[in-house]
This record gives structure tokens, C-alpha cells and sequence, in this order.
């Protein structure tokens, strides 16, 4: 049975307490604060957490570049582990390699608080209107 007081309500919520540090100018750095209820093995935070907030700082930066008024939607995303992720902060950095149109190519990175580098990725972005993005969601929504 799904709690209401207790399921995340946005997808902020779901990634975890955070704090925007920097979103200008094709850069993101994004701390996390890796909880235990994110984490599998003794204390390994799930990849998925570290890929969505790799994937998150990515499109801040994109953001930061194109503007609120489009949306950064990844098309697909590479990402390599290098050591485990564990409670306690962590640093999302993402910028943008190069951006056209309605494409832009992003790298990102996820570091302890010690600065090492937990794992690292590659995302090909689609630029879309906002308010194409909202009306499809409100469309799917009636169906």
C-alpha cells in the first residue's frame, strides 16, 4: 500500500535532499545527500540514484544554456562506475560538449565529498519547447 505522507511528490523528492550550487552558462553542480534507503549492499547507493543525478546536472546545465522556455529530454545516456557511492554528500557536475538546435551533447560527473570521481557519463539531449513537452503530458493524462 502506497503512504501518501510518506511517497516523494516530485522528482526532486525522489532523488533526494539537494542543493543547486552553480546553473549558468552550460554548467550544473548539483549536492546530493546520499541516504541510506538509497543504497543495497551494505551501504552501496543503487545506480540508479547516481545516474539520475548525473542525468539531473546534465540537464541543469543544458538549462543554463537554452534557457526554462525548452526542455532538455535525454534521448540515451552512457554512464561508467568507477567506485561505489556511499551515504553521505555527494557532487553532480554536468556541462554541455556541444549544442545545436534541437540537439546538445552533455558529460557529467559524480564526486565524494573528497573529490574522487564515482562514476562518469555521456547524454545526447533533444531540445524541446516547454510547452509542447506540457501539452503532450496533459494529453496522455486524458487517455
Amino acid at each position: 500500500m502506497i503512504d501518501e505522507t510518506t511517497t516523494p511528490r516530485t522528482l526532486h523528492e525522489s532523488l533526494g535532499q539537494h542543493r543547486v550550487v552553480l546553473m549558468e552558462g552550460g554548467r550544473a553542480v548539483i549536492e546530493y545527500m546520499a541516504a541510506m534507503h538509497m543504497c543495497h549492499s551494505g551501504g552501496v547507493v543503487q545506480g540508479g540514484f547516481v545516474s539520475g543525478w548525473i542525468d539531473a546536472a546534465m540537464a541543469h546545465a543544458a538549462i543554463s544554456a537554452i534557457g526554462r522556455e525548452t526542455t532538455p529530454m535525454t534521448l540515451e545516456m552512457k554512464i561508467s562506475f568507477f567506485a561505489p557511492a556511499r551515504p553521505g554528500l555527494v557532487i553532480a557536475e554536468g556541462w554541455i560538449e556541444k549544442q545545436g538546435k534541437s540537439t546538445c551533447f552533455a558529460e557529467g560527473l559524480l564526486k565524494d565529498d573528497k573529490g574522487n570521481v564515482l562514476a562518469k557519463a555521456s547524454s545526447t539531449l533533444r531540445l524541446v519547447p516547454l510547452a509542447k513537452v506540457e501539452a503532450d503530458a496533459r494529453a496522455a493524462l486524458k487517455r
